[in-house]
């Protein structure tokens, strides 16, 4: 089941500069190939009939002529480590290079280097219902473009609510996902990655067995996060997504197997690091799978679908640091951030898109009665009808209704005007730290080597 990516489709992603944190590594299972961009690149350069046309140039205030003929043709030959160039990226299937911004004024005067100079990173996120790999190179401070992606929804806490173990299925469908990710990080020069598993691994009995078995067959040595971690790196890869004049926000990331939760307070003098601001937090042990399989995912009533509500509920009572935003709860620029699967796809149905579109979810701003709109009609939905819909799916029909009465819980505790969507998540804050501790930011973008 390939899951819709959540960051191949933007050129360009903002991330805050967060505390790095160690970082992954995968051994070596084969000699790395070297390959050129899907075959041979033509020669970019054109014969002219007759006399060459005159084109001009600026150059320090003065205006040169140059004759095509002089032009020089461009080299298209593999670069090592794999790394393609923007012009190759169009014929790479999997691979989705975006030409870059325009350069602001600051820039212009810093020449950058090209593209297959950049020093590459890699995020690996293992969770409870999804497998996700993302590689991106440095761009403008505090961004980066992603040049390579993977997804897929592999379900590896499927039963585990019930038997608190990993299951044979579970663990083989993530095997499988997690070698197609071991294949596209040693077919790269990777200077940093760090590659995560959270809840189903770091509650699963056989959590530890699994990753070794990982390591063997995939080559992958992943590391379990705690929820304090989680819930930073959440915090870190929204970073670009909180405006200047924001006050206070919370900041909620509904997962497979957890839920965390993050208090932030700007209301004073802001620093560049969105997660110095967490003022309290929380990881509830429940996610959208979890819950599912508790009380029921096809088929959910408005009872269940209360009662649902009401278990998570529970769980945000005894959480004492709820109360720290009090004080800004009034104020029109405090407001609700959520990055998950359940928001996006409220997002998505609210936009009544035909497929699923990145670019127009991303940072959409939704208003109090649009949530409400789209959770009723959601529940008023049976599994059918949530199958039929294009940004939910037969993959998701089964947990978004769960999704929503974690959202609802959330917002009876936190009520906002407005809720601000993320479709981003964990692999951008381990991006954006892997950056920040390299240093890439600073000077031409190269950073420490």
């Amino acid at each position: 089941m390939e899951d819709r990516d959540t960051g191949a489709g933007a050129p360009e992603v903002g991330a805050s500069s967060a505390s790095p944190g160690p970082a992954g590594s995968w051994r070596q299972r084969r000699p790395t190939e070297s390959r050129s961009a899907n075959g041979q690149a033509g020669d970019a350069s054109h014969p002219h009939k007759g006399k060459p046309k005159k084109r001009r140039k600026r150059r320090r205030g003065r205006k040169v002529f140059a004759r095509d003929k002089a032009r020089p043709t461009e080299n298209r030959s593999p670069v090592p480590g794999n790394a393609i160039s923007a012009p190759e990226a169009t014929k790479l299937p999997e691979l989705m290079v975006l030409p870059a911004a325009a350069p602001t004024r600051h820039e212009q005067g810093t020449r950058r280097p090209p593209l297959q100079e950049l020093p590459v990173f890699a995020a690996l996120d293992l969770g409870t219902n999804n497998c996700r790999l993302l590689v991106a190179v440095p761009t403008r401070h505090g961004q980066f473009r992603v040049i390579d992606a993977f997804s897929r929804i592999v379900r590896l806490g499927e039963g585990l609510t019930a038997n608190g173990r990993l299951g044979q299925p579970a663990m083989d469908r993530a095997v499988e996902a997690l070698k197609i990710c071991g294949d596209k990080l040693r077919n790269r020069k990777i200077r940093k990655a760090r590659l995560i598993a959270t809840e189903a691994c770091r509650s699963a009995e056989n959590g530890v067995e699994f990753l070794e078995r990982v390591e063997r067959e995939a080559g992958l040595k992943l590391e379990i996060i705690d929820r304090q971690t989680e819930a930073r790196l959440a915090v870190s890869g929204c970073g670009s997504l909180v405006e200047r004049d924001t006050q206070g926000v919370v900041l909620f990331d509904i997962g497979g197997g957890s839920s965390e939760i993050a208090l932030i307070d700007l209301a004073g003098r802001r620093s560049p690091r969105l997660a110095n601001h967490i003022v309290s937090w929380t990881s509830l042990p429940v996610g959208v799978v979890s819950l599912a399989e508790r009380f029921g995912g096809r088929t959910v009533t408005r009872e269940i679908f209360a009662a649902m509500v009401d278990d998570v509920a529970g769980r945000l009572a005894s959480f004492d640091g709820r109360d720290r935003l009090s004080h800004l709860r009034a104020s029109p620029n405090f407001h609700l951030l959520g990055t998950s699967g359940t928001v996006t796809t409220l997002a998505g149905v609210h936009l009544d898109l035909e497929r699923y579109d990145r670019r127009r979810v991303d940072g959409l701003w939704m208003d109090r009665h649009s949530v409400d709109r789209m959770v009723e009609k959601l529940v008023g939905w049976d599994f059918q009808q949530r199958c039929a819909n294009p940004c939910i799916g037969a993959d998701r029909a089964d947990l978004v209704l769960a999704g929503c009465a974690i959202l609802e819980a959330i917002r009876a505790v936190w009520p906002s005007e407005r809720l601000r969507v993320a479709d981003r998540g964990l692999r951008e804050g381990i991006l954006s730290e892997l950056m920040a501790d390299d240093g890439v930011w600073r000077n031409d973008g190269r950073g420490r080597g």
